[in-house]
């Protein structure tokens, strides 16, 4: 089992009006990234670019 230490991980996170997206990907010793996880969701609170409700 690797250690989570042992890992490079990156993480990209898009905040939109729409949706709210995450995706993680680990960097192989060759520089290339194999993706472990990704998901969205609708965004709430959010209309025209900018916050209206917390």
């Amino acid at each position: 089992m690797i250690k989570a230490t042992d890992r490079k991980l990156v993480v990209g996170l898009e905040i939109g009006t729409a949706k709210v997206a995450a995706l993680v990907g680990e960097v192989l010793p060759d520089g290339m990234i194999n993706i472990i996880g990704v998901g969205s969701c609708p965004s709430r609170g959010m209309d025209k670019g900018g916050v209206n409700d917390l």
